[in-house]
């Protein structure tokens, strides 16, 4: 069982077992919703995730809606009974551990940001860089 929440905690949820698949999803509307590059997702069937509270829903598409917090404003969930029929898609940051399910795929890349290919040649620091 792995277990999540929003930043505030108001909603907190427990997932059974492994999901179809973790992504990395690189198209517009998730990039928008969640104000970031790209959005981890990790879709499992529906009877196998239990929300605590209420999440506040939008239509982000003709298919899609997607939950948040309305407290603090946490993306949470993403459903699309069109696509994904009884699942629904979980933000893997949202996890308590959010390195349980690694994601094995990019989706949607060719809606990602030009600079997307790569950015992994970019210079890392452990912290914020000095001066």
């Amino acid at each position: 069982m792995a277990t999540g929440r929003c930043q505030c905690g108001a909603i907190q949820f427990e997932v059974q077992g492994e999901p179809v698949y973790s992504a990395l999803c690189h198209c517009s509307d998730c990039r928008r919703s969640a104000g970031a590059p790209m959005v981890g997702w990790a879709l499992f069937r529906e009877d196998k995730v239990k929300v605590k509270g209420e999440p506040k829903a939008y239509r982000s598409s003709e298919n899609a809606t997607r939950q948040f917090c309305a407290d603090c404003g946490t993306g949470l969930f993403y459903r699309n009974p069109a696509a994904f029929p009884a699942m629904v898609d979980i933000q893997t940051a949202t996890l308590d551990d959010p390195s349980i399910f690694p994601p094995s795929v990019h989706v949607q890349w060719a809606e990602a940001a030009p600079w997307m290919g790569s950015v992994h040649k970019l210079p890392r620091f452990e912290r914020y860089p000095e001066g």
